[in-house]
This record gives structure tokens, sequence and C-alpha cells, in this order.
């Protein structure tokens, strides 16, 4: 292997582990402040609440279901979902593979919640008024964040390549 796939890979890796390791910390703290206090409804500004709900659903608590047969059938269709990016990252350029390992890293925060909680904790609550947007967590912020990051790219470069 090159020197430059092995910098290539320590950086992805990095980036996956950074993420990966700042939702587990984000939900381990939002978890000793249930299991002291027994709720987690904390007011931080007139825009933003920690208010934690179980989440047995994807992204943004879609598709929630009591059904453990389907919960069992997305979690496994979430994990091949995952090989397939991790592939993907495998097989892109260093920016289009930082930006998919945003999703990675994010996706994989949230794949092991399901696996060892049967649930995904969602804490952040963002409210405007009496408007609350989904409660949404850490893993959440990097995967919408990796996708926006590959939408701009697709625009970026598909421009590239017409002039």
């Amino acid at each position: 292997m090159s020197i430059k796939k092995t910098y290539k890979y320590l950086i992805l890796l990095f980036v996956f582990l950074v993420i990966f390791f700042l939702d587990r910390i984000s939900k381990l703290q939002i978890l000793k402040i249930l299991e002291n206090d027994g709720i987690v409804d904390i007011y931080i500004n007139q825009f933003i609440n920690f208010y934690l709900v179980w989440n047995t659903g994807v992204g943004f608590g879609l598709f929630s279901f009591d059904d453990s047969n389907f919960y069992t059938f997305m979690t496994i269709f979430i994990l091949l979902i995952n090989i397939v990016i991790l592939i993907i990252i495998l097989r892109s350029n260093l920016t289009l593979a930082v930006f998919w390992t945003l999703v990675l890293g994010g996706s994989a925060g949230n794949l092991f919640d399901r696996i060892f909680y049967r649930a995904v904790p969602d804490f952040i609550d963002i409210h405007l008024g009496d408007f609350h947007w989904f409660v949404f967590n850490v893993s959440d912020i990097f995967i919408t964040l990796g996708l926006i990051c590959l939408i701009f790219a697709e625009f970026l470069f598909n421009k590239e390549k017409k002039q």
C-alpha cells in the first residue's frame, strides 16, 4: 500500500473515531443524567432543550414501529448500507471519502445504539416557540452534514466537468 493511501486511511479512521466517540460521549452523558434524575428535560435556551426520547425508527424517528421483526430487518438493512458506504469510501478520493466518513461515523454511532439498547437515544430538541423540529442526536448531525457536503460536492464536481 502506498504512503498516500495509508495517509488517506489514517485521516478517515481519525475522522470516523472522532465522530463515533463524540456521539458516544454525548449519549453517555445524557443517559447518566437519566440515571441520576429519572428524566432528561433540560432547558438550554429559548431555542434548544435536551429532552430524551428513544427512537426505534430510522433518521429523525421515521418508520418507528413496535414490531420486533421490522426493527431487526431495519437494523440489518442499515448495517448493509454501512458496508456499502465503506466500499464507496475506499473507492473515493479523499474529499468525498471524508464526506462519506461523516455519514458512516454518524450511522455507526446510531447502529451501535440500535444493537446495544434496541433504540437510539435522541435528545437535542430545537424549537421556535411551539414549533419543535425532530429530536435528534450528535450522530444525526454528522449524517446530515455529510449528506449536505456530498450534495454540494456533486454540484461543484459536475460544474467543473461541464466546464
